[in-house]
């Protein structure tokens, strides 16, 4: 028996190690990136970018040490990208690194054959601008034209042609990419096509060849196909000792996209074209961030030295807001704010994105937490305290399943919810505490109008005390304002544990700043609240209630 099920794992470890040392080729590889943050981020997106947008995502990217930018897309109508390719010029950017998209036709005719004479409006465009380099766009699938009237041998003399218009117009060393649009398709049902139409141009004379091909895949595909387009290609560019670049853009669709990247640059492709962010046509597209950190994490150390991959995660971050005018999804991988959160346990991998990124990785609070990674969190927000003890974390742990068990959904994550849970488990909130949580009070406008509301009721109370305006109620004002209607009697044992449980600076008064914490959790938590007098009774039931049960009142205190 011991034979059969060592069998077993040798079978096993064989198999694992067999598949994986296919990313080894990932760890030595110098990887070129085309930087297309301003293009593709605004694909997809209700406004475009205006010159200010422009301006602040080329200076994210080149804070990554991105070199090589794709900076314009053109049509036939005036637009930012015209005026805004212009001033980089003029600015004095290097042309040397600077992009810009054109088709190869201006379009089918009415034998949907491509028009071989009229210039493609990109190429007009570019000559006016300054601009040398051309990302040029070809299709070679039946959608587009009729390639039994229009071989794949004409479009090869079509591009050759417009090639060497470039030399000639734009700069003798003008860098040109190639990019095979539909390859999705034409690999499917025209293979062919696409090797003829690789070989033709990988036998050119090599200083007339591009600087590189490329093709994108949209969403519908599997990595190993995609992974098969690089190899073929890769393969016919050696074959003919063609040194160029093989870049590839892969948009979001059914959650491959990261992984498709990964695949195609260990079939052949050395390069990829993408924004830093995930912002682009249709679902998204496969960043520039995440992939180089994939690669960083499975050991290449060239990209260290390639390009500024501190600054990857917050150029992310940052090109998605000026996208989007929204930070990145919380879940988003490496940049989103919940991608470099402990989850599980305390212990580090053997790559941590925190570490990478020089910043504190928060702890996520969940009903799988210990009771460490719980103190943890308070000592992260809160600061160290001899209060926050182990054994105050576990009972806030049995709370929190508690909670699940009664189908409580509440979230212990925020400095809100941690500090009421703490409360509810025997701590007192202290005056640190109540600071911090409500210097960094958000609440949406509803909110704001509830809590508005009820502020109103507490500053009429306030207006009949002395020391009107001084932010502070007398525990007999806000026995009646507020609490007389969840307790029988304001000198009843649970009315005095109630309200010291809320006198967080044991002043013998109820400061706004005390209140507004319970209040502002209750918002958080209960965001469809509707009404104050509900915000009111969801901040006494929920919190401040179970949090006064462990208060421990003086008998001499029973008297007053």
């Amino acid at each position: 028996m011991a034979d059969r099920l060592k069998q077993y794992i040798d079978d096993y470890q064989n198999a694992v190690a067999r598949d994986l040392n296919k990313y080894d080729k990932l760890k030595d590889m110098d990887i070129f990136v085309l930087d297309n943050s301003m293009r593709e981020s605004t694909v997809g997106q209700l406004r475009g970018h205006s010159i200010e947008n422009k301006r602040a995502i080329f200076n994210e990217v080149k804070k990554c040490g991105f070199q090589h930018t794709i900076i314009a897309s053109f049509s036939h109508m005036a637009r930012v990208d015209d005026i805004w390719m212009k001033m980089l010029i003029d600015e004095g950017e290097d042309p040397d690194y600077l992009w810009a998209f054109s088709e190869v036709t201006v379009g089918a005719k009415k034998d949907r054959t491509p028009d071989t004479e009229k210039m493609p409006i990109g190429l007009r465009k570019i000559k006016e601008g300054g601009v040398r380099n051309v990302f040029f766009e070809l299709d070679l699938g039946d959608a587009t034209y009729d390639f039994n009237l229009f071989s794949v041998y004409k479009m090869y003399q079509l591009t050759r042609k417009w090639m060497s218009w470039c030399y000639e117009n734009l700069h003798s060393k003008s860098k040109i990419l190639l990019n095979i649009r539909d390859i999705e398709e034409v690999m499917e049902t025209h293979p062919e096509r696409v090797i003829e139409f690789v070989d033709l141009i990988s036998t050119m004379p090599n200083k007339q060849r591009p600087f590189g091909l490329a093709f994108e895949e949209t969403g519908k595909s599997l990595p190993e196909e995609c992974g098969h387009w690089a190899r073929i290609i890769r393969k016919i560019m050696d074959d003919n000792d063609y040194k160029g670049h093989l870049l590839v853009h892969v948009h979001e669709k059914y959650g491959y996209c990261d992984a498709i990247a990964l695949e195609c640059l260990i079939g052949g492709c050395d390069g990829i074209w993408a924004g830093v962010c995930g912002e682009g046509a249709s679902m998204g597209q496969a960043s520039s961030c995440v992939t180089l950190m994939n690669m960083i994490r499975l050991g290449n150390k060239k990209i260290l030295k390639q390009y500024n991959c501190d600054n990857l995660r917050k150029a992310a971050i940052e090109v998605t807001k000026i996208s989007t005018g929204k930070p990145p999804h919380d879940k988003q991988p490496v940049f989103g704010k919940r991608a470099l959160d402990y989850v599980y346990h305390l212990n580090k991998d053997e790559f941590h994105l925190a570490d990478f990124f020089g910043v504190e990785a928060p702890v996520r609070i969940t009903t799988l937490s210990s009771p460490d990674m719980i103190r943890t969190r308070l000592v992260q927000l809160f600061g160290d305290d001899p209060h926050f003890t182990l054994d105050i974390a576990l009972r806030m742990k049995e709370l929190m399943l508690e909670d699940l068990r009664s189908d409580k959904r509440v979230e212990y994550m925020s400095k809100f919810g941690i500090a009421v849970l703490f409360d509810r488990a025997g701590g007192s909130l202290t005056e640190s505490m109540r600071n911090k949580i409500t210097s960094g009070n958000e609440t949406g406008p509803h909110a704001q109008f509830l809590i508005g509301e009820i502020r109103k009721v507490w500053d009429e109370l306030d207006s009949r005390e002395e020391g009107v305006g001084d932010n502070m109620l007398q525990f007999d004002s806000f026995y009646h304002g507020f609490m007389a209607q969840y307790f029988s009697s304001y000198r009843s044992l649970d009315s005095k544990k109630a309200l010291q449980a809320l006198d967080m600076d044991s002043d013998g008064m109820i400061d706004w700043d005390e209140f507004l914490v319970y209040l502002t959790w209750a918002a958080n938590e209960f965001p469809k609240t509707e009404t104050p007098e509900e915000l009111l009774a969801i901040a006494f039931t929920e919190a401040i209630i179970p949090a006064s049960r462990d208060e421990m009142i003086d008998e001499s205190d029973l008297a007053n």
